[in-house]
């Protein structure tokens, strides 16, 4: 198997100095990291291209995610557990060493960002806005938004993410909670779905420019195709906040190693055409 994607050392040493400047509470620093961290990897996220021959079975995958992470609750929506990293550097290193061969993304599905976690609590509190519907949980990670969708009981919820590796934690993150979903490694970004679907979820998706237009594209189409779109973020770097109408507001406990405070403002915004 082959991916082709930028190795991601240099996003671990940028992550170093994130980490250390977040302990020494250069504000500025952590942020320009944490800034440098996200574009050196989203860069991978988006380019990388799978040329699979023989590709390491999902057990491998799932032993790994096992043995790097634990199961725990996402400081927002505590009736659920993840797996997810106790510390980011281990895990970032972890990744490149015993998994570089094949050059796989970074491991976002490790953490439950402040936008994933936001959304999450959004529909456990609010049932109506996906009980009985199609549910597509786009870019899904750990499969945070997906799991709450069925835990509020949507009919169908469909996780997309390009990450093999990242399916099979939303597979091992389902199982722990009791829930089950559909996944897909397609890229839904490239063209129209294939399905529709009644509410599209956008978990902490705009912080890299060509990432976020892509993303903003197939929000429109969904809108266009009668989709609830719904989206949680902190307002990243690209977040285009003139476009959607916020709905909800949290303060969402994150860790100083990945972000620029120990709380982070983030809401829920729902798109479309009169809000733009």
């Amino acid at each position: 198997m082959r991916l082709v994607v930028a190795r991601f050392t240099h996003a671990a040493a940028l992550a170093a100095r994130t980490s250390a400047a977040s302990r020494c509470g250069n504000r500025e620093l952590c942020c320009l990291s944490v800034a440098a961290v996200r574009r050196v990897w989203s860069r991978s996220r988006i380019s990388w291209q799978m040329r699979m021959k023989n590709p390491p079975g999902g057990a491998s995958w799932a032993a790994f995610i096992r043995a790097n992470t634990e199961l725990l609750p996402p400081p927002l929506a505590p009736e659920i557990r993840l797996h997810l990293a106790a510390e980011s550097l281990p895990i970032w290193q972890k990744t490149e060493d015993e998994l570089g061969e094949i050059n796989v993304p970074p491991p976002y599905w490790a953490f439950a960002w402040a936008g994933g976690q936001a959304l999450a609590r959004y529909i456990l509190d609010t049932p109506s806005l996906v009980v009985g519907k199609t549910v597509l949980d786009l870019g899904a990670g750990s499969g945070l938004q997906a799991i709450a969708a069925v835990k509020a009981g949507a009919a169908r919820v469909l996780a997309a993410d390009i990450d093999q590796i990242a399916l099979v934690a939303c597979g091992l993150n389902a199982a722990a909670n009791g829930t089950a979903f559909e996944v897909t490694a397609k890229d839904l970004l490239a063209g129209n779905m294939a399905d529709g679907f009644d509410v599209v979820l956008v978990g902490d998706l705009f912080y890299e420019r060509q990432l976020a237009e892509r993303v903003l594209a197939l929000v429109d189409r969904a809108v266009d195709a009668g989709s609830d779109v719904l989206i949680g973020d902190p307002q990243r770097n690209y977040f285009p906040k003139d476009r959607f109408t916020e709905v909800a507001r949290y303060e969402v406990p994150v860790t100083r190693e990945l972000e620029d405070a120990l709380i982070k403002r983030t809401a829920v915004w729902r798109a479309g055409r009169a809000s733009g």
